[in-house]
């Protein structure tokens, strides 16, 4: 069994659905009687309200603490994350949430891609320029990674321009091949009507096929196209119907549309109700044109390269997941089956985002616009704000298993709380006098109110006179021996801005032989021993100009009393199952 290192968990209020709403309303948490309920770490629900200190935020209008779940985010920038390029939010619509320079990743490992020129740099010896300077590089150029040693030589794609390597890789299909757009696919229809007069016939669809230009087209144009034609059908169906026109203009998205079709129903005569139930009819799609694909079921090239390629020649469905759609080889339904189908794949674009606190809006944590620089504007951690708790031994008991707590013996713990704010705070503890849970284990807090000084400068405190120095003093008892004894209602040490009580413990013992006999086994991390703690904090601060006002005869040195409530989680280590 692994000794547990103890370790100290914040309990958000967000984590009780009606607490957000109960602060929005105005209305005072403490008034509810669901609040003085005992928290149960061992609760399924508690999985999702505890935090380390370090992940907390703090809000400095509502005085309450945010977690990473309730905080309402907002985007600041986008940015590759690999050549740190910023990203205007209007380009994501038209090109994606992509990296569209020449950052790509492996499609094997995921690993960095670099450009790379295939033909080896010509020997400087050999030039005649007067300089001796080694001449550039001339291409071509391929991807290569460091890492397995792929390249986009395995695939047949190779590039003209070190740069824009995006751009170049859109009009490339696998095998090197140039990707036949919707443009061209036109111009080659019209070369092949040879002059006839008017548009040509749509071809009939076969169960084979729909001739080579289907075959030809990628998913992209094939999308485009039957957009475009039922684009127009709609047009011209709806411009035959009295009841939906003007629709047409405005779309069926907007809201005077959407009024128009309810009055549809709602209103006019009987005949009117027929003449607009015969709506325009709309065919289907006959060509390439027009946007037809006939779906391919003959899979003999498949089962081939399946026996010639073997296992390791197909791709994992991580991989398939990887490869965005528009750059995958088209395949049945659009997906890639094989190692010779993956594509380089463009670096995802990255945020940075601000946190505002769900109830007032205030922002609590702002970084820099900057890409490159990792400093904020705003953050409000919580660290700042509540005490930081550790937890060291005192007085255990030797264990049968060394790391764990004998159980039904009584084991002393230190807990020091450190004062962050600059003003001096009075605690309160108050925990269970069992801990919830089958093993109820005893839990007694010697000393469950004292008072923290605040937090100074460092510098200032360094120079003070020695006399004046705020040292470390022992409050407990001296034993016999010398050494001192916890005593109630004391604090144990007490420093500049921290303080440290004494927390005694009796771990419940585990029963393993009854557990077996009534066929309950022990749960994960059941042997754990955890203790709630409800936290009282309070301050007193200077009095705002609008409150106290400036008016003779009010006290300008008027303060306010703050407090701060909250439940956190005290893991002391595990109970020796011996």
């Amino acid at each position: 069994m692994a000794p547990l290192t103890p370790y100290t968990y914040i309990q958000c209020p967000c984590s009780d659905a009606s607490t957000l709403g109960r602060q929005a309303d105005g209305d005072s948490p403490e008034d509810d009687d669901l609040d003085d309920r005992t928290f149960d770490p061992r609760a399924p629900r508690s999985n999702y309200s505890l935090y380390p200190l370090d992940y907390l935020n703090y809000c400095e209008d509502c005085q309450q603490i945010r977690c990473p779940r309730c905080v309402a985010e907002e985007i600041v920038t986008y940015f590759c994350p690999n050549c740190l390029f910023e990203v205007p939010s209007s380009n994501l619509k038209s090109e994606g949430n992509r990296c569209t320079r020449s950052c790509f990743q492996c499609p094997v490992c995921i690993g960095p891609l670099s450009v790379t020129s295939i033909e080896s740099q010509p020997d400087p010896n050999l030039l005649a320029a007067p300089d001796g300077t080694p001449a550039p590089h001339s291409g071509p150029y391929i991807l290569t990674c460091s890492y397995c040693n792929w390249s986009s030589t395995e695939i047949g794609i190779k590039f003209d321009k070190s740069n824009s390597i995006h751009a170049q890789l859109a009009k490339l299909n696998n095998g090197g091949t140039a990707r036949l757009t919707a443009k061209d696919h036109k111009e080659r229809r019209k070369e092949g009507s040879h002059g006839l007069a008017g548009p040509p016939a749509a071809p009939a669809p076969t169960a084979a096929g729909n001739g080579d230009d289907n075959e030809e087209l990628d998913v992209e144009t094939q999308f485009a196209n039957l957009k475009s034609f039922y684009q127009s059908q709609l047009a011209d169906s709806t411009a035959g119907s009295s009841g939906l026109a003007g629709l047409t203009d405005l779309g069926f998205s907007s809201p005077t549309s959407l009024s128009r079709i309810m009055s549809i129903y709602t209103g006019g005569t009987v005949h009117d109700r027929r003449a607009k139930a015969r709506p325009g009819t709309m065919r289907e799609a006959l060509s390439s044109d027009e946007g037809l694909q006939i779906a391919s079921l003959d899979e003999s090239s498949a089962i081939r390269e399946l026996h010639e390629a073997g296992y390791d020649g197909t791709i994992s469905t991580e991989q398939s997941t990887n490869q965005p759609p528009h750059l995958g080889e088209v395949y049945l339904h659009g997906s890639s089956r094989f190692a010779s189908s993956l594509r380089p794949i463009p670096y995802l674009l990255r945020t940075k985002r601000s946190k505002r606190c769900p109830v007032c809006r205030h922002i609590i944590s702002k970084p820099e616009a900057k890409v490159a620089t990792t400093r904020f504007r705003i953050k409000l951690v919580a660290s700042a704000y509540i005490p930081t708790i550790t937890i060291r031994p005192l007085n255990i008991p030797s264990s049968p298993i060394p790391g764990t707590l004998p159980p039904l013996q009584p084991s002393q713990f230190i807990l020091t709380f450190q004062n962050p704010r600059f003003e001096t705070i009075q605690v309160t503890l108050a925990t269970p006098a069992k801990t919830p849970g089958r093993f109820a284990s005893k839990v007694t807090v010697l000393c469950p109110q004292f008072e923290i000084d605040a937090n100074t400068d460092v510098w200032d405190e360094a120079l003070k006179d020695s006399s004046d120095k705020t040292k470390i003093r022992r409050r407990g008892a001296a034993g016999e021996d010398g050494t001192h004894q916890a005593e109630a209602g004391k604090i144990w040490e007490r420093g500049r801005n921290w303080v440290s009580i004494v927390v005694e413990v009796v771990p419940a013992s585990l029963r393993m032989d009854l557990l077996e006999a009534t066929a309950n086994p022990l749960k994960e991390d059941e042997d754990v021993l955890e203790i709630p703690m409800f936290v009282r904090v309070e301050w007193e601060v200077e009095a705002g100009g609008d409150e106290v006002g400036t008016a003779p005869g009010r006290d300008r040195e008027t303060k306010e009393r703050c407090e701060l409530a909250y439940w956190c989680v005290l893991g002391f280590g595990r109970v020796s199952q011996a």
